[in-house]
């Protein structure tokens, strides 16, 4: 018998929370009342069991992904492996690095299969899947931090973009990190993509060997991370505006080559009050740093 996931709405009644174990998800849709109905019966559905599921190979999810083969068996497993692998070749990342983004993923995938929604968004810690029908359209407000409320601007995804999935990563909340950004937040086809892409960014926005950047091995912090003894970030000092340019612009690097790639559709790096902006006008520079748009009832946090 499957252990039962926690399940209930929110207080505002319009989002519905699933939970199990460490996968916290806030979803929401928009639809008719039937439709609406279903959608969440095949979220419940579709959530419960999936951590198992995702236990059974978590020693394999647990290991650096081979770029050119996946003996994974799950299909939320091998999603995560189909996103880590184009950089597996070049950089240490386990399928663990796209596993919230996966989630996310089937979770609104079982609830847009053969079901009609104007619009949905399974939020998984950060990490955003999307489903936008015809001209709709979401308000997702990009954080300075993971792990506290502070909106930096907003961006809208329109139903005609390529984008469905939003993903942050920095060395700060609830995973670990190379780098030292304080946010990446990423646009991708996917939420899956969004979530790899996300990792290999915040990676990569880094000053190594800096005497302000404080580092353990990962697996001091969490004995069974799939890190192992690699050095992870845990505090980083105030930085001079030259050496945060500098760690900005190695990952800004990295993400222009991730876009003319097609692996993103777009990134913004944040790092001690410090943005770096890449590409899409979406990500446009000039917002506003608060815009009261977040305030309306479509909008998401990323």
């Amino acid at each position: 018998m499957k252990r039962q996931p926690q399940i209930g709405w929110l207080a505002d009644g319009r989002r519905f929370h699933l939970q199990d174990g460490p996968i916290d998800l806030i979803v929401e849709a928009h639809g008719s009342e039937t439709n609406l109905r279903v959608a969440y019966q095949a979220a419940v559905r579709r959530f419960t069991g999936l951590l198992d599921e995702l236990c059974d190979e978590l020693a394999l999810l647990r290991q650096a992904a081979d770029p050119q083969r996946c003996s994974l068996r799950g299909i939320v497993a091998r999603r995560m492996h189909a996103a880590v692998a184009p950089f597996a070749a070049e950089h240490f990342i386990t399928p663990m690095a796209a596993v919230a983004g996966s989630v996310a993923e089937e979770i609104l995938g079982a609830m847009v299969q053969e079901n009609s929604l104007d619009r949905a968004y399974v939020n998984n810690g950060g990490d955003i899947a999307l489903h936008l029908a015809d001209s709709e359209q979401f308000t997702v407000g990009l954080m300075d931090r993971p792990d506290q409320f502070g909106l930096m601007r907003t961006m809208n995804i329109h139903a005609s973009d390529p984008s469905r999935g939003v993903a942050t990563s920095g060395c700060h909340g609830r995973s670990f990190s190379f780098g030292i950004a304080d946010a990446v937040t990423v646009l991708a086809r996917t939420a899956s993509q969004a979530d790899a892409a996300a990792t290999i960014i915040a990676n990569a926005v880094d000053l190594p060997g800096h005497p302000a950047i404080v580092r353990c091995p990962a697996a001091e912090l969490q004995p069974d991370s799939d890190l192992g003894a690699r050095p992870v970030t845990r505090d980083v000092g105030r930085l001079e505006q030259s050496e945060i340019a500098a760690a900005l612009e190695a990952g800004a690097g990295k993400a222009r080559a991730l876009l003319a790639s097609g692996l993103i559709e777009g990134a913004s790096l944040h790092l001690q009050g410090e943005t770096r902006v890449i590409a899409l006008k979406k990500f446009d520079a000039k917002l506003p740093h608060l815009v009261r748009a977040v305030g309306t009832e479509n909008a998401i946090h990323a």
